[in-house]
């Protein structure tokens, strides 16, 4: 039992909370006896879940996203599953090793890929947008 004393407007009170079982709780306000209703408590709501459709590639088969004839073992890949929010490199670039290449949002959180090695980009895999998984090929660098 939990008594509380309080002053609203002038007018004193004091309360005492006694059993509650389920959502009724047995409270006495100045000596009178009240059955009071509450209402459930408030669960919160599951976040949904929000599926990004991925970008299409280009009609055109020359397109930069086609990695059917390119040496991927030269590849920047992607670590862990992502969106790509955004490609620091064109095609011709010079980069040095520790160049941020690609920024991949993955978990909530914007990760800067590197460049693990020093050279001219030959290829981008990939476009703003898309959706990756572990290992992806994003932009070759020879």
């Amino acid at each position: 039992m939990k008594e509380y004393k309080y002053t609203i407007n002038g007018n004193k009170y004091e309360v005492t909370i006694g059993e509650i079982i389920e959502n009724i709780a047995t409270i006495t306000v100045n000596g009178e006896d009240y059955k009071v209703e509450m209402e459930p408590e408030m669960k919160p709501e599951k976040p949904k879940v929000v599926v990004r459709p991925q970008v299409a590639a280009p009609a055109d088969t020359s397109s930069d996203n086609d990695t059917t004839s390119t040496n991927i073992n030269n590849a920047v890949k992607a670590p862990l599953p992502g969106v790509i929010v955004e490609v620091k490199v064109a095609v011709g670039d010079e980069v040095k090793a520790g160049d941020t290449v690609v920024i991949l949002e993955a978990m909530k959180m914007a990760n800067n890929l590197d460049a693990e090695k020093g050279g001219k980009v030959t290829k981008i895999c990939v476009t703003p947008g898309q959706s990756v998984m572990e290992g992806d090929p994003l932009v070759v660098i020879e």
